[in-house]
């Protein structure tokens, strides 16, 4: 079905206005006053993604080279506004608060305390933080890692993390003997960085900003760009305006995807006037998109056939024959697949998928994009599979207005793996290591964020590191976690902000506060700059400028490398007081390392739009094993990977408008029409009557998953929502006591929060 074949029912939680517009403006000003910032946060803002000025530590989209008036949107300033708050987390708060105490807080009253202003030892015999000096920190710390086998040890880090600070922390990781560096991406964006790789050689999309200019047709498959990307919708509108047509494949009704009005336009915001993004919405189930693509392959396939015999084609013959391989195994395959099971799995007509590959068929360049709504799934690097196969059928890869473009949640998380961060010995120039620094680093392959939780599970892992993040409130298996996470030896956690992952502690633990991107990063040599990487593998240099939020903060480099000097032997080509004295060597470093993506890197640290790094398959030269792109043909459609069941649902975890990640800024959904909680049920209205609810009820949600551990989340209010029928919706990290840790895809170990197997307990 697409928009116009839906209608609000009035008893259904829906948003009248479109995504922007007057409500972005006024849930800023709302932020605004609940977190008090400093006056420096405007300044802050107009220098936002901008040449020369400071990138948002929110999502990793694309800065352009000629910025609008104001770049950033809802909730790129709640980031900002949140890291420049006036409020202080002192030692005087934890003094008047144990640890077990705080375990009993919300997510939002956590981090509502402020900025961390000293570094503080978890004192078991009180129960409490206390305050602690820096050498202090560092020596224990050094000692605790000195006395364990490496590979007992897990180096964690958020996508937040600069280039500088990753580079160094994954350095760290390799001079102390492990590859154990499981990063967010593990949770996210590694069936991209695993799916991707396998069919077109890089783990990347392959678009760069200026092919939204050009493009005929977008394909938007799971991704809430309302919420999670605002400023995509820039682009979206411009590309709407100019007569290119998006369709989009999600089981929730996205605002940001129906409608946008533009916040820096008058004339909208004064007349109310917004633009359509969406030609097409299709509500596919959950888990459904294999099926769906099968169907759009399919009509392709069909119009090929048709058109040959008039001497036209609608296949880039010319494209699969040079640059492609397994074409005849896939078509064979998809020829195979009845109508009748496409409709079953997807949810959506055979009519429906008619009018989307009309569009594709007709559109001379085309892009695809997609969220965690693919990658989170049982079966998500398969479906990157199918989104490949329809995107290499007309040679939409590797041209100009045209390619595969996954839309990235944090700032760096893409970054991070260029510069070293990575569990997979394979993906690391280890022999250019060895020669810069002198020494043998680890071949054997290290835990990603499954495994890593698993041999914490097991009792194996002594020690975890986190570089930022909230990594036990952001994993699957919440509670086992928890229990077993205090036999670890040693908990570090680097932060801004206080929140629960600070409060599962192993029997030594350190909470370690660190400077935000925002403010100033003063060193030896001076004012300091930071590198991250976009979406679009752009590189941006960013420089803040705020005072810090205590003098006793110091840097995410200063604390990676006042670690690891206390942790390592010495190393005369290992420098780390020179290092962080001066950003620009570590760049050096990091060119060298890296000398084909980042040469002349620190000339080039602030170029406006950022530098371009490279990307081989947007050049059509593949990095397979064949040295072509493949072809995958796709296997049973069923979504889960199991039967469908009588009394089962299927699960979709969502985020809302006033989240990222794990940070919760409030408790307004807004573009669904959701205030004042998060503890809500959404259900298909008819799914409410068809299961005996009532709309209000108060539920429960247990695991369906199929083993004998019993996984419940309660306290859940039914409330209809327009969602496709045997599918229900949650907030995420809510939910993730139900999600089972071996519940992932297989090839990359992402866990599925996108399809869930529960039931409804009261």
């Amino acid at each position: 079905m697409n928009i116009d074949g839906l209608s609000d029912d009035e008893d259904t939680p829906h948003y009248d206005g479109p995504a922007g517009g007057w409500g972005s403006v006024g849930s800023m000003a709302r932020i605004m006053g609940e977190e008090r910032p400093t006056p420096a946060v405007l300044d802050t803002l107009r220098r936002q993604n901008k040449p020369g000025g400071f990138m948002c530590v929110s999502c990793a989209w694309a800065k352009p080279a000629k910025p609008h008036t104001f770049e950033f949107c809802e909730n790129g300033a709640k980031a900002t506004i949140w890291e420049l708050t006036s409020r202080r987390c002192t030692p005087d708060f934890f003094a008047q608060h144990t640890v077990t105490e705080l375990k009993g807080w919300k997510d939002y009253d956590l981090e509502q305390q402020g900025r961390l202003t000293h570094p503080m030892r978890y004192d078991r015999a009180s129960d409490r933080y206390v305050p602690c000096g820096w050498d202090e920190a560092f020596a224990a710390i050094g000692a605790e890692l000195r006395a364990i086998e490496p590979d007992r040890a897990v180096f964690y880090s958020s996508g937040r993390a600069s280039l500088e600070t990753s580079y160094l922390y994954a350095l760290f990781a390799r001079l102390y003997g492990h590859n154990n560096l499981p990063d967010s991406s593990n949770m996210c964006h590694e069936t991209t960085s695993v799916g991707l790789k396998k069919v077109i050689g890089s783990p990347v999309g392959t678009c760069v900003l200026d092919d939204f200019e050009s493009c005929n047709a977008i394909f938007f498959f799971g991704q809430n760009t309302g919420s999670n990307s605002p400023r995509l919708l820039h682009p979206l509108q411009d590309a709407v305006k100019r007569g290119a047509k998006i369709v989009t494949f999600n089981p929730v009704r996205e605002k940001g995807l129906e409608s946008f009005r533009n916040p820096q336009n008058p004339l909208e915001m004064l007349t109310g006037k917004e633009t359509r993004i969406s030609t097409l919405y299709f509500q596919l189930k959950a888990g459904g998109d294999i099926a769906a693509l099968t169907g759009l392959i399919k009509h392709v396939l069909a119009a090929e056939e048709e058109r040959k015999a008039d001497g036209k084609h609608v296949l880039d013959h010319d494209f699969i024959a040079q640059h492609t391989a397994g074409f005849e195994e896939m078509k064979a395959r998809v020829d195979a697949i009845g109508w009748e099971e496409i409709e079953e799995e997807s949810g959506l007509t055979r009519a429906d998928l008619k009018q989307a590959a009309d569009i594709y068929i007709e559109a001379e360049r085309s892009i695809a994009m997609y969220g965690m709504g693919l990658t989170q799934q049982v079966r998500g690097s398969e479906t990157l599979g199918a989104l490949v196969n329809l995107w290499l059928l007309k040679g939409n890869i590797g041209r100009d207005g045209a390619g595969i473009s996954p839309v990235r949640g944090h700032s760096n998380v893409q970054g991070q793996r260029t510069v070293g961060i990575s569990e997979k010995p394979e993906l690391v120039p280890l022999d250019r290591l060895a020669e810069q620094y002198g020494f043998e680093p680890p071949r054997k392959e290290g835990l990603n964020t499954v495994k890593a939780c698993e041999k914490i599970l097991s009792g194996e892992v002594k020690a975890f590191i986190g570089l930022g993040g909230n990594f036990v409130r952001a994993i699957p298996e919440r509670e086992r976690m928890e229990a077993a996470w205090t036999r670890m030896r040693l908990t570090v956690q680097v932060a801004t902000k206080l929140n629960r992952s600070h409060l599962i502690n192993g029997e030594i633990a350190y909470l370690l506060p660190c400077l935000g991107r925002s403010e100033e990063d003063v060193q030896e040599s001076g004012a300091q700059a930071v590198t991250m990487e976009d979406s679009l593998s752009c590189i941006h240099g960013s420089l803040g400028n705020n005072t810090p939020a205590s003098p006793h903060l110091k840097s995410e480099v200063a604390i990676v490398a006042g670690m690891a000097k206390a942790t390592l032997p010495p190393n005369p080509k290992v420098t780390w007081d020179a290092w962080v004295a001066d950003y620009r060597r570590i760049r050096a470093l990091i060119e060298a390392t890296y000398p084909d993506q980042f040469h002349h890197f620190n000339e080039r640290v602030f170029t406006p739009g950022g530098f371009y790094r490279g990307n081989p398959a947007r050049e059509r030269i593949w990095k397979t094993e064949s040295g072509k792109a493949h072809f995958t043909p796709p296997g049973r459609l069923r979504a889960i990977g199991f039967e469908d069941a009588p009394g089962r649902w299927r699960l979709m975890t969502m985020r809302s408008n006033d989240q990222f990640n794990t940070t919760i800024y409030g408790y307004s959904d807004r573009l669904r029409g959701i205030e004042g909680t998060r503890d809500v049920l959404l259900m298909n209205p008819l799914d409410i009557a068809a299961a005996g609810l009532q709309e209000g009820q108060v539920v429960g949600l247990a695991s369906d998953a199929g083993d004998d551990i019993d996984r419940r989340v309660g306290g859940l209010t039914v409330t209809p929502f327009h969602l496709p029928r045997g599918c229900v919706g949650a907030y995420y990290p809510e939910m993730n006591p139900l999600i089972p840790l071996w519940y992932h895809d297989e090839a990359s170990k992402t866990p599925a929060a996108k399809g869930v197997p529960v039931r409804i307990v009261a």
